[in-house]
C-alpha cells in the first residue's frame, strides 16, 4: 500500500467521523489539531478507525501524530 492510498482512506475515515471536515485542501502537512480541530477523543477514534480499516496495531505509548502525514506514515510502519 502506498503512502497516498493510506492518505486517500485517512480521508474517508475522517468525513465518516466528522462529516463537516473540509478536506479539499489537506495535505500529508495539513495539522490534525489546529487545521482540521481534531480533538483528542476524535484522535482516538481515528486511530482506531485506521487499525481497522488497515488491519494493523499501533503500539501503545506510540507518539501522538500531528499531521495527516503523520497517521500515514504510522499505518505504513505498523504493516511493515
Amino acid at each position: 500500500m502506498t503512502r497516498e492510498e493510506v492518505f486517500e482512506g485517512l480521508k474517508e475515515i475522517i468525513l465518516d467521523i466528522r462529516p463537516k471536515t473540509n478536506l479539499e485542501n489537506a495535505g500529508f502537512e495539513t495539522e490534525l489539531v489546529r487545521e482540521l480541530g481534531i480533538d483528542s477523543l476524535t484522535m482516538l477514534i481515528l486511530s482506531l478507525a485506521a487499525e481497522e480499516r488497515f488491519q494493523v496495531h499501533f503500539p501503545d505509548g506510540a507518539p501522538a501524530p500531528f499531521t495527516v502525514g503523520d497517521v500515514c506514515d504510522a499505518v505504513l510502519q505498523a504493516q511493515s
